[in-house]
């Protein structure tokens, strides 16, 4: 039966698809929302909601690497060394993997770590079983728990960086660094509720002029020492590494600084495609970051003293104050990414069956992607603006930034390499050094953030295992309320064969039994026939199913079967990236015969009340957690869009 706390129904398990010949080809675009609009107008767009986080790295990456924990010496070969292993990093990690493997690995035009996850759940043969697959599904979820550590951090060390500036143009000014940072983050998270699409036309056009913004700074200071261009040379940087000993190796944990929008990038993929993101990145993107980071190390090989802050002293003292105040509006632009990654990859955990229904509110009228998450937006919010009163310094908050997107990172990279073998049935050499080389990678950054623990990293591994936490105990308490309701359920067919013309008062309307089981009779429906003995003249059962696909074309909505007795049985599927309308998609069955007049249907929900006592192979306090998790999440009722004054709840008591 449905069950207004407990979730959404679980995800049913059809046969995976049979798996493609071979990868997207590498030009072809996804059907993103976008889909119909210029090249040149979603480019513009990708780089205000795709590059908003990577894009302001440079206000914070050289810094770390020269005056942050394990900074470096501001020496020439240090300088070179940095600068190479900056480039050869944005190259190898966004340029080849993120841009030329993993966007590739779509799920329907959408992507991010959730989307890849649903890919890989069940093999490609029915041999191929969900528990077979649970380590895999582990991994991935912790993953995608890793990035609600990252959307905590990057709006804090974002913003906070930027304002840092103020002390640049005065000293003074340092006291109300954190207060501004504070209001500007508390604002930011209050105009989330009005939703994106007025502030988003702005949000290409003010990072287009960021990014020029910054590249006119790097060419202004390298021509004062060209011989930084050298850098391009990767042996400055595995110099760097070899001589550098364990210290060079922990550099690392800075570098990867420049490249912790890489996740972002695949994740935001389905609201542009992936041509129009990489036009972004190799037109405008990778060459304004790479120019401006040479523009740093110039000025550091001919003034070491800027290393507190060098990319504010790259400024002319005129433009200082525009380039904090453009700074500024770059960092709210990159915070406002990962706050709607935030939302959005919620949704996702919903229809996947891995999180309790929250409130989602839809802020635009055209864009089905555009929504908000009040529960969500007050987490974050509290978060954030814990982290600047508890940290004070983009500098501390560095030593905090890093571990959670880097795990994410190597995790992606397993996932990706399953894909690649099972669903585009790569060769297992061709696969291995193509993962195996990623991994690497990822693991070397990984390795040099794990020293940040005690500084400050605990903070997003202990963010990214609560939210885990919830995760896993939300599936598998699911999973044990839907066996301990199934125990001695009665086969639908047979209990609608039974059902003659005289079994009950038959009374003029429609009901509709939302049911999460479609095989056997909801029991909202039993207790509705025992205490009211009649039933409506026509009886709808639904199923709502999420499919492991973003969208489910509109042919595709509705499974209907007639029934005797004028019952119907029918499944409703939605994709992990849609909200599910009920009374709207119930239109459809008009094409079907079956016409639903609004004042005349009645909703029938079911309404748990869990108790921990069961047989449930679950802990007590995860039985506890479950259950406090059910009785927070939103009612079946507002989730489904059913008219408040036509639903009636029926109530029953379960031991877990």
């Amino acid at each position: 039966m449905s069950d207004p706390q407990a979730g959404p129904a679980p995800i049913s398990a059809p046969a995976p698809a049979p798996p493609p010949p071979a990868p997207p080809a590498e030009g072809d675009a996804s059907h993103g929302v976008g889909h119909g609009s210029s090249l040149a107008g979603l480019s513009l767009a990708a780089l205000g909601v795709v590059y908003g986080d990577i894009g302001t790295s440079p206000l914070y990456a050289i810094k770390e690497c020269f005056s942050g924990e394990h900074g470096l010496p501001v020496t020439p070969e240090h300088v070179l060394g940095v600068l190479s292993l900056i480039f050869w990093s944005l190259n190898l990690v966004v340029s080849v993997k993120y841009i030329s493997y993993v966007m590739r690995a779509d799920n329907r035009g959408e992507g991010g770590i959730l989307a890849l996850l649903a890919q890989v759940r069940h093999g490609p043969t029915a041999a191929r079983t969900t528990r077979d697959r649970i380590p895999l599904i582990m991994l991935g979820l912790f993953g995608a728990a890793l990035l609600y550590g990252d959307g905590v951090i990057t709006p804090a060390i974002s913003v906070l960086s930027a304002v840092e500036g103020l002390k640049v143009v005065t000293p003074a000014a340092e006291a109300a660094v954190v207060p501004l940072t504070v209001g500007i983050l508390l604002l930011l998270f209050l105009v989330q509720r009005r939703g994106t699409s007025g502030i988003g036309m702005v949000f290409g056009p003010v990072m287009a002029l960021w990014f020029v913004a910054i590249a006119a700074l790097g060419v202004y200071r390298v021509m004062d020492a060209p011989g930084v261009i050298a850098a391009l040379n990767p042996l400055h940087g595995l110099r760097l590494l070899a001589e550098g000993g364990f210290h060079g190796f922990l550099i690392l944990g800075a570098v990867v600084l420049v490249v912790t929008g890489g996740e972002a990038l695949y994740a935001d993929m389905g609201h542009f495609g992936r041509r129009p993101i990489r036009i972004a990145w190799f037109g405008l993107v990778l060459p304004a970051l790479f120019l401006n980071y040479l523009g740093q190390g110039a000025l550091l090989l001919t003034d070491p003293s800027v290393a507190s802050n060098p990319f504010y002293a790259m400024a002319p003292a005129p433009l200082l104050i525009p380039l904090v105040v453009l700074g500024t509006m770059a960092a709210v632009i990159a915070s406002q990414a990962l706050i709607s990654g935030a939302f959005s990859l919620t949704q996702q955990a919903i229809q996947l069956g891995y999180s309790p229904r929250v409130t989602i509110v839809h802020t635009s009228k055209t864009e089905i992607g555009q929504i908000y998450i009040p529960e969500v937006n007050a987490a974050l919010l509290v978060s954030c603006i814990g982290l600047v009163l508890g940290f004070r310094s983009s500098t501390a908050l560095a030593a905090a930034y890093g571990i959670a997107v880097t795990g994410t990172m190597a995790i992606t990279t397993i996932l990706f390499h399953r894909m690649a073998l099972e669903r585009w049935r790569w060769a297992p050499w061709k696969a291995a050094v193509v993962s195996g080389t990623m991994l690497v990678i990822d693991l070397a950054f990984l390795g040099a953030n794990l020293v940040k623990v005690e500084q400050g990293g605990w903070f997003p591994l202990v963010v990214g295992a609560f939210v885990f936490t919830l995760l896993v105990t939300w599936k598998q308490g699911r999973v044990a309320l839907q066996r301990a309701m199934s125990e001695g359920a009665m086969p639908l067919a047979e209990f609608v064969e039974t059902l003659g013309p005289q079994a009950c008062v038959r009374v003029p309307g429609v009901a509709v039994f939302l049911s999460s089981d479609p095989r056997n009779v909801p029991p909202v429906l039993l207790h509705h026939l025992k205490h009211n003995k009649v039933l409506h003249q026509r009886v709808v059962l639904l199923s709502v199913l999420s499919e492991e696909v973003p969208y489910v074309a509109a042919d595709e909505r509705l499974d209907v079967e007639t029934l005797p007795n004028d019952f119907v049985r029918v499944r409703a599927h939605f994709g992990f990236m849609e909200v599910p309308d009920v009374p709207a998609t119930l239109t459809g069955l008009a094409a079907h015969g079956l016409t639903l007049p609004p004042m005349q249907t009645t909703y029938y929900l079911g309404r748990e009340t869990l108790l921990p006592g069961g047989n449930a192979k679950m802990a007590r306090w995860r039985k506890q957690l479950f259950i406090l998790m059910q009785r927070n999440a939103q009612s079946a009722a507002s989730f489904f869009s059913l008219p408040p004054n036509r639903v009636v709840e029926m109530g029953a008591q379960i031991q877990l």
